[in-house]
């Protein structure tokens, strides 16, 4: 067999070399070298439909996704079957043993056969798990759909645990294909946030030389936009907030470093652009609506808890049952009570799994007293009037141990990160904890303005409640007035805090 034979063989079959193993001292191959050194050289991954052909049959077979028994019967290992279902390039024979061994018979109608260039590079998804997805279904779409077409800049917002990251990595897995794919988590401590050290790291990774004296914050804008403007990046940029800052002039939601809006202001007024960009934010970059408003190739998406079908769906595919069909079972209670947050829900059903053999209803009997009573106080305040809860004392984050230090320590950072960037905001956000449910706003201003707040205080501070998200609007009232409320989980935290407010 011709290198042109082989050529033509790979190419008809939509495989990716990762290595070269050819040369032209070798013209002419045996059919058995062929097959060795295609094996060797290449990769394959699975298309999205091939995942759920393999993950049906796995299910037959009563396999988790990493079931020691799968990858003994595939011969590979936990790593290899972790980028097999991330739809990551593995070897060919891994590939193929992968298939084999939850009986499929034709593997190639497994492999992803879009087209996918030399360059392409693929994330690992740290969140997003496909076995695991539920709902956001017609969300993923259109949203996808806007990446597809002329959106360059996705920006999802939302407080934090409610699945933004998961979302993003999920529009990844849609998306791929010829993208070159990176990924950037500003919450990282050891990360440099500055644009330049960014800029230069980015450039730098893909194959340009950055000389030390072009490293002006200039040189490296204009050459990061030509470089995203000419290539088909995809970058996942997770917790924008951190490079956020904010004062009472001018609000909350500008870049500590000015070259980041420059980035993004340049990013979105080029002419044609290859490139797409996806963030996620608890905070809202006010710089950007301000800046980039007339844009429409920027679009910012509001991330809520799963609805009631979600929740659902979500519970039966952790294989817990519960009596979901009644709207009175305690999955279907609990649901509602944390308004499906997802982060909350898989730490609860995490619990149910593992610390109660899955018996939903002992884990019920056990813990139900904290949950009924939110749900007994949100009855109140809606059936009855009584909106004020003083003596509430809610547990939604901390009435277990997992809940403890998975849900209760990250909404502690955020109304942490809330006291020291602006302090009337956290007052405003403690105080107002004594609200059930949706009540006036001015009912919220009341509480800073008896402690001596002017009117140009209360309105930012409200205002750096909106852009944190810590805020859910209720509606207008019949008095044409604006009502807002609070994520449940959120009072639940802002009440701990407002019992330890000074009393001055």
């Amino acid at each position: 067999m011709s290198l042109s034979t082989l050529d033509t063989y790979v190419k008809k079959h939509h495989f990716r070399l990762s290595i070269v193993t050819l040369s032209k001292s070798e013209p002419e191959l045996s059919y058995q070298q062929v097959c060795w050194r295609i094996s060797m050289a290449v990769s394959l991954r699975a298309s999205e439909q091939g995942l759920k052909i393999v993950d049906q049959l796995r299910r037959k077979k009563g396999w988790s996704v990493t079931a020691a028994s799968w990858c003994d019967a595939a011969r590979t290992s936990v790593a290899t079957l972790k980028r097999f279902r991330g739809r990551l390039p593995i070897q060919q024979d891994a590939f193929i043993s992968i298939c084999k061994a939850v009986g499929i018979k034709n593997w190639e109608e497994i492999v992803d056969k879009s087209p996918t260039s030399e360059t392409a590079s693929y994330i690992e998804f740290l969140v997003y798990k496909d076995d695991e997805w539920v709902g956001r279904e017609s969300l993923t779409e259109e949203l996808s759909n806007r990446l597809r077409g002329s959106c360059r800049i996705l920006l999802l917002v939302g407080i934090t645990g409610v699945g933004k990251t998961a979302l993003a990595e999920r529009l990844v897995d849609k998306l791929r294909g010829n993208w070159i794919e990176s990924r950037e988590n500003f919450e990282n401590k050891n990360k440099a946030l500055d644009f330049g050290s960014v800029a230069a790291e980015w450039l730098t990774k893909w194959g340009e030389t950055v000389p030390q004296d072009q490293r002006t914050s200039q040189q490296l804008l204009q050459r990061l936009i030509k470089h995203l403007r000419e290539h088909q990046h995809l970058i996942l940029m997770d917790s924008l907030e951190c490079l956020l800052k904010g004062n009472e002039e001018d609000g909350w939601g500008d870049f500590v470093d000015e070259w980041w809006g420059k980035f993004f202001f340049s990013l979105l007024s080029e002419a044609s652009c290859k490139s797409r960009l996806i963030l996620t934010s608890q905070d809202f970059p006010a710089q950007l609506e301000r800046e980039c408003d007339r844009y429409n190739n920027l679009h910012s998406q509001l991330i809520k808890g799963l609805e009631t079908p979600e929740q659902i769906a979500f519970f039966q595919k952790a294989e817990l049952d519960g009596n979901l069909e009644s709207p009175h079972s305690p999955l279907r209670l609990i649901g509602e009570v944390y308004d499906g947050h997802p982060l909350a829900l898989r730490v609860i059903a995490g619990e149910i799994k593992t610390s109660w053999q899955r018996n939903v209803q002992a884990y019920w009997n056990e813990n139900r007293r904290g949950i009924e009573e939110v749900k007994e106080s949100l009855e109140q305040a809606r059936q009855q009037g009584i909106v004020k809860g003083e003596a509430d004392r809610w547990k939604l984050d901390s009435y277990t141990n997992a809940l403890r230090q998975i849900v209760k320590e990250r909404l502690e950072k955020t109304l942490e990160r809330l006291k020291k960037d602006v302090y009337e905001a956290y007052f405003l956000l403690c105080t107002a904890s004594v609200y059930r449910c949706e009540v006036k706003e001015k009912w919220w201003l009341s509480n800073l303005e008896d402690e001596g707040y002017s009117e140009e205080q209360q309105k930012a501070a409200v205002q750096a409640l909106r852009d944190r998200y810590l805020i859910e609007e209720g509606g207008i009232d019949h008095e044409f007035e604006r009502l807002v409320e609070q994520h449940n989980l959120i009072r639940s935290v802002a009440i701990d805090h407002r019992l330890k407010l000074p009393e001055n």
